[in-house]
């Protein structure tokens, strides 16, 4: 990418002009510092973002977080929104491989002083406890006819089935349930890889970590969540796994055929796309909401399992821990939402891929709770530095269609790391840090090192500058389990 020459708006904002490729129909706009940028120059993010630009019906710019890195079509980072009245589309590649990938946040009232002399044993009962790892399948068993519920339902299943509570799905985006899911649109193929996987955590960048909070930004913000310095809290991260891969795989395919028919044009096939409004997308949108459906409802059962570890831990309820829902946020979505467009009120579908949901305060799309503080955004970052909890603005309403970045974002591949870093030495620098780590396999321990990955404090300082996210608290990992 040495040939674009990026134009600085300012601090934490660079332009990829629309002249730089002829097609693009909007400009490409990265959040990002001047340190973050030699990072983000070093793989081919940017020429994706400009490559976005060429969607038909895309409004504003083709944007980029300050976590972007490449990814499948989109860049991983990006988002872009396209107005459904004016021929807009919705890609597959826009979304991603992992479905609704999201991350939850719980609280206790547990101090660290609590848990400090039981940590290992409790990392080592959530290990045990929550299936974790590629192919790891959960003792939550469910047959094709609740497979279904599952897909239509999504987290409310879930609690219908005793695996938590009205309020987890109150603190949760869509309620955990996202209307218009259609079962039929989605492969046998991604039935049979889905059926045995509801309640487990996946692998690679995926998560469960005890946490505690070491920094606060926002008191008033602190005081309406319940949170204070040295509180312990629970981040799990993870998405529809290979049930929302096998979504992507076909569509992916079955979206390139879209392409003549539609008469669109674009410079990477992974980019293939189809109008919102054809039957191509209908079905798309159908089996992505399945998808995300599905993932809420595992995340759903995965607190409940980390429930029942610190329950039995502790010899007390989750209740009396104070293990209540902060807030669960998709990161990898693509949903039809109002915006404002030059004063005009549009329905457009917005893609976040590896991207959170930002909305300012008072929007009607988030918990009464939060009218005044705005949406919870749940920033992880990698397990040997810290992750944060934000809230949404009315910059990002504005700028971004309400969207910030959703993680720290990859530094080196999987491959590369794990042929830089050994796992041993790994192990030993973060028990120095007071960090005990439990992981299903070796690789993915050098895959996952902090090395791999950006430093999640630049990144959210350029969020919070740029005035897209406004931080609320950090919190340093104590104990992670891994798949």
């Amino acid at each position: 990418m040495s040939d674009l020459a990026l134009e600085k708006i300012d601090d934490y904002r660079w332009r990829i002009p629309k002249s730089y490729k002829p097609g693009m129909r909007v400009p490409g706009i990265i959040y990002a510092s001047e340190k973050l940028l030699k990072s983000i120059y070093q793989d081919k993010a940017l020429e994706q973002v400009a490559n976005v630009a060429f969607l038909p019906g895309i409004l504003k710019a083709s944007l980029a977080m300050p976590d972007v890195h490449w990814g499948f079509g989109f860049p991983i980072g990006g988002v872009a929104a396209t107005d459904i009245e004016e021929g807009g589309v919705i890609s597959p590649g826009g979304v991603g491989y992992d479905i609704n990938c999201g991350v939850r946040l719980l609280k206790t009232n547990l101090q660290y002083d609590d848990i400090k002399d039981r940590l290992e044993k409790l990392t080592y009962r959530l290990f045990s406890d929550v299936p974790a790892g590629v192919g790891s399948e959960g003792n939550i068993k469910v047959g094709i006819k609740e497979e279904k519920e599952i897909l239509l339902k999504g987290a409310r299943w879930a609690v219908e089935k005793g695996f938590g509570t009205e309020e987890d799905l109150e603190c949760t985006e869509e309620n955990g349930q996202i209307p218009g899911a259609d079962p039929s649109a989605v492969s046998e193929r991604a039935f049979q890889r889905g059926r045995a996987q509801s309640g487990t955590l996946g692998s690679g960048n995926h998560f469960l970590e005890v946490q505690v909070i070491d920094q606060l930004y926002d008191r008033e913000a602190c005081d309406t969540l319940g949170l204070d310095l040295g509180q312990v809290m629970v981040m799990i991260h993870t998405g529809s796994r290979g049930f929302g891969y096998q979504i992507c795989e076909d569509y992916s395919r079955k979206m390139i055929q879209a392409l003549a028919k539609y008469k669109i044009n674009l410079p990477d096939r992974q980019l293939a796309c189809a109008p919102v409004t054809s039957d191509e997308a209908k079905a798309y949108l159908g089996a992505m909401r399945c998808a995300a459906n599905y993932a809420w409802a595992n995340r759903q059962c995965l607190m409940h399992l980390a429930r029942q570890a610190f329950e039995r831990e502790f010899a007390s309820s989750w209740q009396k821990l104070g293990m209540f829902l902060i807030y669960d946020v998709a990161h990898n979505i693509a949903k039809i939402e109002r915006h404002k467009i030059d004063g005009k009120e549009k329905m457009l579908c917005v893609h976040r891929k590896g991207a959170t949901r930002a909305f300012g305060p008072g929007h009607p799309d988030i918990p009464q709770r939060y009218k005044k503080i705005g949406q919870p955004v749940i920033i992880p970052g990698d397990m040997g530095r810290n992750s944060y909890l934000l809230v949404g603005t009315e910059q990002a309403m504005e700028e971004t269609f309400g969207s910030t970045c959703h993680g720290a974002g990859r530094l080196q591949s999987r491959t590369a790391a794990s042929r830089s870093i050994n796992s041993d030495m790994l192990l030993k620098e973060l028990a120095s840090k007071g960090i005990i780590v439990k992981a299903s396999g070796r690789n993915t321990l050098a895959e996952e090192a902090p090395a791999a990955y950006k430093n999640v404090n630049d990144v959210v300082d350029v969020v919070h500058n740029a005035g897209i996210g406004k931080r609320v608290c950090r919190m340093r990992p104590l104990g992670v389990i891994k798949g």
